[in-house]
């Protein structure tokens, strides 16, 4: 399948490009950008997409077998396209990385009720000790576990948790009163992300923090945390041991909430009506108890970078990421046992790798540097590119732009193009331009309720102030045709999420991959060939530091 044939039949290579005023008026860059552009491949990006994602790569999981496949696959690709190493003379920049893999031994008792590994909770250590042990800790429910001054919110505020154990509601008060003004509505806020809740425990001195979750405010159901959270889980290398960390950070299910506040004499309906409102906490007058023996291993991941130098303004970069990692083998299942992850991320992975050939085929190479960087660890908690924007191989203040990409649109053409926190910075000026040219316009994404700018790794950017995009193939199919292939394959892309059936299908519909691999490449050539700097829109919560 082809991009818009209609379109590109009723207009010129050439004339598709004018609309873009940062694209030099030059007739030959014209057509060799157009060339160049619409020779970008759904075959490329399906042989790169399936390679990774077999079972070959054992679900590319960070410091295995599957890792070192996949970096020499990457290797291999940027060297033979011309591109230099991005880490002085290595494509490689080595993540420490500590893994530690709780026995799955072990129950969480809370109040009169005791719950079993997965079935209804999951736990886990980010502190570097061998053995966890939480005894009698009082439990104190605190809301949404958020502080904010700007939204004038403390959940905290007059508690003394040291030492103690908070459950908390996961997503923000915006969620399920949308109309209330609270937060941004639906949009999740970075208060409604579980790593900012261990985080603002682990302030506030908490010995333990326990996620209740909801499939609706999570955006996932209880099997993805129940895959995500068990099995190695890994953090950055800390000097302190991560002694500053909750001592049990962990998730149990609706259920099991439940349970608990009915054991307090509480209904957790109306305790968490209560928590919508306003800052909110109660104590449960229960006690929580778990030990948490687990494994510890010292390794070293690695992120992908690899650099094609600019003509005019070397030194300035825009940077290209996506994650090559997924959750690998997990050889206590019956069955299959590889988490191939072909949509997520074999997809982007494959991306970087079509987009990076097509910035090496231009005969007149972008004036600002081309970088890709795939990163580790992503599912891990966005761990390879936080490593990365707090040790930049290129100085943060070179770095005009990132352009993420991460699980593909797989359900063929579309319509619209899906901003990821719309609204946020002027990157979304340069992407309109390169959508119009689609024939495609900008719509804010389906979920914003799902905190997917928080998820991936332009998040890491964000936080060290470079403005980051993050956006893909909308939900208005092009055709009638895609629109009847889209129903069938969107249930499968859903259900598959995290699980053992993420697998590479011939039945996908690359077309879809091909716009937005196109539209990237058109992004990043127009920032690479103009001397302006992107900002951040005034009412984004991240400026440039």
């Amino acid at each position: 399948m082809q991009i818009s044939r209609i379109l590109i039949g009723a207009i010129s290579s050439t004339a598709l490009l004018i609309g873009c005023s940062q694209i030099p008026n030059k007739a030959n860059d014209l057509n060799n950008f157009a060339a160049v552009y619409n020779d970008i491949s759904e075959e490329d990006l399906r042989q790169h997409t399936k390679t990774l994602a077999s079972d070959e790569f054992e679900g590319r999981s960070p410091t295995t077998a599957g890792e070192t496949k996949t970096l020499d696959y990457l290797v291999e690709n940027f060297k033979a396209l011309g591109y230099q190493p991005g880490n002085g003379n290595s494509f490689l920049q080595a993540v420490e990385l500590m893994e530690i893999t709780a026995d799955p031994d072990m129950t969480l008792t809370m109040g009169n009720h005791s719950f079993a590994y997965k079935e209804n909770m999951v736990a886990s250590s980010k502190r570097e000790t061998a053995q966890i042990n939480l005894a009698d800790s009082d439990i104190v429910f605190v809301g949404y576990g958020v502080n904010a001054p700007e939204y004038d919110w403390n959940d905290y505020e007059g508690l003394d948790v040291k030492g103690k154990t908070v459950v908390i509601l996961v997503n923000d008060p915006g969620f399920e009163n949308p109309d209330s003004g609270k937060f941004q509505g639906k949009t999740m806020t970075y208060y409604g992300r579980w790593s900012y809740k261990y985080e603002e425990a682990s302030r506030q001195g908490a010995e333990a923090a326990i996620i209740v979750h909801e499939t609706a405010p999570a955006s996932y159901g209880w099997s993805v945390v129940a895959n995500s959270w068990s099995g190695a889980q890994y953090s950055l290398v800390s000097k302190n041991r991560n002694a500053d960390r909750v001592a049990v950070e962990g998730w149990i299910s609706l259920d099991a909430a439940q349970k608990v506040f009915t054991d307090a004499r509480l209904d957790f309906q109306a305790e968490k009506s209560k928590a919508l409102k306003g800052p909110y906490s109660v104590p449960l007058n229960s006690k929580a108890s778990i030990t948490i023996n687990s494994t510890l291993k010292k390794s070293v991941s690695n992120n992908v970078i690899a650099t094609l130098p600019g003509t005019k303004r070397p030194d300035e970069h825009i940077i290209y990421t996506a994650h090559w990692d997924h959750l690998g083998l997990d050889t206590t299942k019956q069955g299959d046992q590889i988490y191939n992850g072909a949509h997520d991320n074999a997809t982007g992975t494959a991306a970087s790798i079509v987009m990076a050939k097509a910035f090496s085929s231009l005969n007149i190479k972008p004036e600002r540097s081309i970088t890709f960087l795939v990163v580790t660890a992503e599912e891990q908690g966005l761990l390879g590119s936080k490593y990365y924007s707090e040790h930049p191989i290129i100085p943060l203040n070179k770095t005009v732009a990132n352009l993420n990409m991460d699980a593909m649109n797989v359900l063929g053409r579309t319509k619209d193009v899906a901003v990821v926190g719309m609204g946020k910075s002027e990157l979304e000026v340069y992407l309109g331009k390169a959508v119009k040219k689609q024939g495609r316009y900008l719509t804010q994404e389906d979920t914003p309720q799902a905190g997917y700018y928080y998820r991936s790794d332009h998040f890491s950017f964000a936080k060290q102030g470079v403005p980051a995009l993050y956006a893909e193939g909308g939900s208005v199919p092009y055709d009638e045709a895609t629109a009847k292939y889209r129903k069938r394959a969107a249930v499968a892309i859903r259900a598959c999420y995290h699980q053992v059936c993420d697998q590479f299908r011939e039945s996908w519909d690359f077309s879809g991959i091909k716009q937005d691999t196109q539209m990237f490449f058109d992004v990043g050539y127009s920032l690479a060939i103009t001397e302006s700097w992107p900002k951040w829109n005034a009412t984004s919560e991240f400026q440039r530091k």
